[in-house]
């Protein structure tokens, strides 16, 4: 089993990655982007018997001049089934070789729901696994909706017979540079945190075709905005990634709205999967319930292991 852990063609992962409909956290532009600001990544692709079986990104932190940790998250991704004890075979490897100096470590947080861990036998759990909704973008979107629950789709019905109004929002910087300065305060006021925000000007510009790496909509009465919904584009799959609304725009049911012009135009770009983020039915209860209640799957990773 050879790991090679540069020299990566571009369209080669991406025809993994899109075949996968692979998680945001493993897309060569996420990387790229993250490369921009400073951080460090390593990409790898794993060799057995001449053939590729696995692919993985890693961003790197590091420990000033004693050592790193190589943190995988929602990868590897495998190009076919592999046996529990192949795939452990990976993660040995993988480990083995990592181009780190110093003490290193290894963090892997794998695409596989919680108790379903294969291959991760040998290694140990640090820390459990979050929880996402991923919808499935291939059904007919009449099944799609059929699949909403009762109370969210009131809210939509409601909000289609509203005077509000959805557009697409450019993917020049000045023409969304108002959302990410409502995000922007929304992580002071609430402590949140993300993405560095000018990591999205980087993704937005890491291909020569702009609107197939994002889709922004905005919910407009009158002349005011009122709310909006940024959405990450990578490969065949999609990523909620900001969100901000008004107190009339929260009443209105905006983001109801807008996630539906959404899933109409995501399934029209090719997206089989949108992964509409993080549920945390503790904090961010309403958040949760709005996710939840799109009919989406609740996934629940299997954790953190190193």
């Amino acid at each position: 089993m050879i790991v090679h852990w540069d020299g990566h063609d571009l369209a080669e992962w991406d025809a993994v990655h899109t075949a996968a409909a692979g998680a945001l956290q493993q897309g060569w532009d996420y990387g790229s982007s993250l490369k921009l600001l400073g951080v460090p990544v390593l990409r790898a692709r794993v060799i057995d018997d001449g053939q590729q079986v696995a692919q993985a990104q890693f961003i790197v932190r590091k420990w000033g001049k004693f050592g790193a940790v190589a943190l995988c998250t929602r990868g590897p991704i495998w190009s076919k089934s592999l046996a529990p004890e192949v795939e452990a075979n990976v993660y040995k490897a993988l480990k083995k070789s990592l181009p780190l100096t110093g003490i290193r470590f290894m963090a892997v947080t794998p695409e596989v729901p919680e108790g379903q861990v294969h291959g991760l036998h040998p290694m140990r759990r640090i820390m459990s696994g979050m929880s996402t909704v991923m919808l499935d973008m291939a059904q007919p979107i009449s099944e799609i909706r059929a699949q909403l629950e009762g109370r969210w789709r009131t809210s939509l019905v409601s909000a289609e017979s509203s005077a509000m109004t959805v557009h697409r929002v450019g993917t020049n910087e000045g023409q969304y540079r108002w959302l990410l300065d409502n995000e922007k305060q929304q992580r002071v006021d609430k402590q949140l945190e993300g993405l560095p925000l000018p990591f999205f000007d980087l993704y937005v510009q890491s291909r020569k075709q702009p609107a197939k790496n994002i889709l922004t909509l905005r919910s407009d009465l009158g002349r005011d905005r009122i709310a909006a919904m940024m959405f990450l584009i990578h490969g065949e799959a999609a990523t909620y990634q900001v969100g901000w609304t008004s107190d009339q725009g929260r009443e209105l049911n905006a983001h109801h709205l807008i996630l539906w012009h959404a899933v109409e135009e995501l399934r029209e770009r090719g997206v089989r999967v949108l992964d509409l983020g993080g549920v945390n039915t503790i904090r961010s209860a309403g958040v949760a319930r709005f996710k939840m209640r799109t009919g989406g799957k609740v996934l629940t990773l299997a954790g953190t292991y190193i």
